[in-house]
């Protein structure tokens, strides 16, 4: 395998001038430039990227730390950051935080130590202090999705979620119910307590007394979504509406309506959230939150790349459901 020391001899030039060539820096003839070019094709020398990523503490990369990789929400959202990032002509590295605020911390380092030139971070459970801690320590520029920064607005792109459940629970009203059960996602989380508030702010602007035993507290899986919903009609609190915090927990939640001789939407209406692939497939099609998690990557991309750039950014206006 050749050398830089290898191409140095051929083309008759110093490291010094070969490695300004390879990472275009500085002044170098347009000859001697040509010179190491063609050193380079006719020994068919490959350059170490991560020698040159310590020396010039850049690596033409884009790190990505999703909570974990179940499911097609982030499948999509981890196939839309690679074709961002491939157009943007740099390569993205993609590891796994395991829901675990200690864990996305020891990737971020991970990805630091790798020399990325941004960071993205997907995290529910880190707390913001500890994400402003991150972003004030680490010189790699992190961006937050998923996650309101309120002291950090360039850096973080998150969805509106009390707001959009709140809009889902007042259509249902506006269509009469009265009586509508909550499925909820796990209520430790930001998104948890956004979308469970929204449906509770929902009611109260109606004047629809909560009542708590309409609640059961979720996860985010469909075999859950069909235990509590069995255990919502088992427990004989009326119901004519159930809004699922996702979509995964709706369709578990449609098997249990079907198996009481519930039918959709004639005695139940079902509404569920982030309008997943799966949710289409339900007979009749599944009312659901439009979450634009395509578009959400694609701008936290776009601002991690800036950063990296120093280019200068603004504050990212809030994503809102449909």
């Amino acid at each position: 395998m050749a050398t830089i020391t290898d191409v140095c001899r051929l083309a008759g030039v110093s490291k010094a001038t070969v490695s300004r060539v390879l990472n275009n820096t500085g002044q170098v003839k347009e000859a001697t430039r040509e010179q190491v070019y063609k050193a380079i094709q006719e020994l068919n020398y490959r350059p170490n990227s991560l020698a040159q990523a310590l020396a010039t503490q850049r690596s033409n990369t884009i790190g990505l730390i999703l909570s974990d990789f179940n499911g097609n929400f982030f499948g999509d959202l981890l196939r839309q950051a690679a074709q961002s990032v491939e157009l943007a002509g740099k390569h993205l590295i993609v590891t796994d935080g395991h829901d675990n605020p200690e864990r996305e911390i020891a990737a971020i380092n991970m990805l630091v130590d790798r020399c990325c030139d941004a960071i993205v971070l997907y995290t529910r459970y880190m707390s913001e202090k500890a994400i402003i801690k991150l972003m004030n320590t680490v010189q790699t520029p992190l961006v937050v999705i998923n996650r309101e920064v309120s002291q950090a607005p360039d850096r973080c792109v998150f969805f509106e979620q009390q707001d959009a459940a709140f809009k889902a629970v007042d259509y249902l009203i506006n269509q009469g119910h009265r009586e509508i059960a909550c499925i909820t996602v796990p209520i430790h989380t930001p998104t948890g307590k956004a979308r469970l508030m929204g449906y509770r702010k929902a009611l109260e602007k109606h004047g629809i007394r909560l009542d708590e035993r309409r609640i059961k507290y979720g996860d985010a899986g469909m075999t859950r979504g069909y235990e509590l919903c069995k255990e919502l009609i088992a427990d004989g609190v009326p119901f004519s509406a159930l809004f699922a915090c996702n979509d995964d927990m709706a369709l578990g939640a449609s098997k249990a309506l079907h198996q009481a001789g519930l039918k959709i939407p004639q005695d139940i209406s079902l509404f569920g959230f982030d309008d997943a692939p799966s949710a289409k497939w339900l007979e009749p099609a599944l009312s659901s939150v439009y979450l634009p998690i395509d578009n959400m990557i694609v701008t936290a991309i776009d601002q991690a790349i800036r950063l990296a750039r120093n280019q200068p950014v603004d504050a990212i206006p809030p994503f809102t459901g449909t």
